[in-house]
């Protein structure tokens, strides 16, 4: 195998030339992205320059309440940060996106890691912390898209809803369809991702590990690995997620209450 060639500083320099791309089709094209690609492109390089120096430390560190407490605030970050790419929100939310966030994502991991890879001790940080990683990246998708378009459609669909509520139906029975099209709404994303990996394009994931110098072999099938345990996750996270919203659109008397779902700018 060809030896890693190590990126310098001078080398990220290079390729974010790259960008200048970007800010050429905003200037021809009048599409005034040019302030929102120069802080998207500060914020990545930022952002990834900390995290490499941060899990360093952790790596080395090698203490399990650290190694916990990070998983923990990344889970919780996630949480917020799905709901706040929603376009809809209502009453306690939050707490029910960081918590759905958290038992989804973190029961695939534990699973993929005890049981799947079977690493010793459970919590090692090479493993554990980009695996859960990737599982709330793909779980944050499912559960916002889930989540609004579980809020849109009760208020679309609110006099479909409450004409079944007065004809008897439970709100499980009246919120069935709206339950059936945001659930597969939050997982399209990572079916047609499935569907397309390894013909269209070679996933992030299996690509590092080829540059880093792994089997090519190996690396599919921990990138198999990876979508199975992500598709595992987000499915987890957005019924969970749709389910919560059911409990919380509706009252103690089981009347479907729209007045509580708000609309709002997502980010």
């Amino acid at each position: 195998m060809i030896a890693v060639i190590e990126l310098g500083t001078w080398d990220i320099a290079l390729v974010a030339v790259l960008i200048l791309i970007n800010a050429a089709v905003s200037v021809a094209l009048r599409l005034d992205l040019g302030r929102r690609l120069l802080v998207a492109s500060t914020r990545a390089l930022v952002q990834l320059s900390l995290l490499g120096f941060v899990l360093s430390w952790v790596f080395e560190a090698r203490n399990p309440w650290l190694i916990v407490a990070i998983m923990v605030a990344m889970g919780l970050v996630a949480g917020v940060e799905a709901v706040r790419r929603t376009t809809r929100r209502v009453p306690r939310i939050y707490p029910a996106s960081m918590t759905i966030m958290l038992a989804s994502s973190m029961a695939v991991t534990l699973y993929g890691l005890v049981v799947v890879i079977g690493t010793r001790p459970w919590y090692e940080p090479q493993y554990a912390i980009p695996i859960l990683g990737m599982m709330l990246g793909n779980t944050l998708n499912g559960i916002s898209l889930g989540l609004d378009a579980a809020l849109e459609g009760f208020d679309r669909d609110r006099r479909q809803v409450e004409l079944l509520l007065t004809l008897g139906a439970t709100r499980a029975e009246a919120s069935r369809a709206v339950v059936r099209r945001a659930v597969r709404t939050g997982m399209i994303p990572i079916l047609n991702s499935m569907i397309a990996v390894g013909i269209i394009a070679i996933p992030g994931m299996m690509t590092g590990q080829i540059l880093g110098g792994e089997d090519p072999a190996g690396a599919a099938r921990y990138q198999i690995f990876i979508l199975f345990s992500i598709a595992g996750g987000v499915a987890l996270g957005t019924v969970g997620i749709v389910v919560a919203t059911v409990s919380l659109v509706f009252d103690e008397r089981d009347r479907l209450r729209t007045d509580r779902i708000r609309t709002v700018g997502a980010r």
